[in-house]
């Protein structure tokens, strides 16, 4: 979605939604999964006025699982051996794959894998909603669905997952007054905690760029 059609939303429209979900469950946990992921979220939480624990964007699982794929092809290794994390915004120049910490077994994948590669990797994750919206000629639903599901299953059954979500920062990497992709735990409360990943130079500052451009989408809703 973009800025302008982020402004040609009707927000009576969404708190409308909103009103009608928590009064028919005054105690439910909001997973949002509509684009533009951060400032959406961003948006329900304010309208909904819920603690910030029970509004949570699962874009970060989404993307995790698209890196952890390429990971995999690139390896020539099990997707289930790999273990990977993007952070940051939900969009195709905000998201922060982060290959320093991405492991094969316990191993980084950077002792498998050249820095020319990783950033492909990377690449090929930033745009990878994209590329499958140009081979199916629609948005992809299959691994949202699933990313949804895994979500969810945390929270109903208390697992306790660590997965990267867009939920608010109060002081967290920095940041106030938004929400991006972080690392989560996730239980029957919604988001238990936030893990401080203790980013290295170059992933704050894309931290950084990348809070920029979600501040900069969600200032359209000023103008709403």
């Amino acid at each position: 979605m973009t800025r302008e059609e982020l402004i040609g939303i009707n927000v009576g429209i969404v708190e409308s939604v909103v009103s009608g979900v928590l009064t028919n469950s005054p105690n439910a946990i909001i997973v949002m999964v509509s684009n533009p992921m951060d400032t959406m979220t961003y948006l329900t939480l304010k309208l909904s006025k819920l603690s910030k624990n029970k509004v949570i964007g699962m874009g970060g699982a989404l993307d995790s699982s698209r890196f952890k794929t390429y990971l995999s092809i690139a390896l020539n290794k099990p997707a289930n051996q790999i273990e990977g994390m993007v952070i940051g915004g939900h969009g195709d120049t905000t998201m922060i794959p982060l290959t320093r910490l991405a492991t094969y077994n316990g191993i980084p994948v950077s002792h498998f894998l050249s820095e020319k590669e990783l950033d492909k990797i990377s690449s090929d994750t930033m745009v990878g909603g994209a590329t499958l919206t140009k081979l199916l000629g629609t948005s992809a639903w299959y691994a949202p669905g699933a990313s949804v599901s895994y979500l969810v299953d945390s929270i109903l059954n208390n697992r306790h997952l660590l997965i990267p979500c867009s939920v608010l920062l109060e002081g967290e990497y920095d940041q106030k007054d938004i929400c991006m992709g972080v690392p989560c735990i996730i239980s029957k409360n919604g988001v238990e905690s936030i893990l401080d990943l203790k980013l290295n130079p170059d992933e704050i500052k894309k931290f950084q760029n990348s809070s920029a451009s979600v501040r900069s989408m969600n200032d359209a809703l000023k103008d709403i």
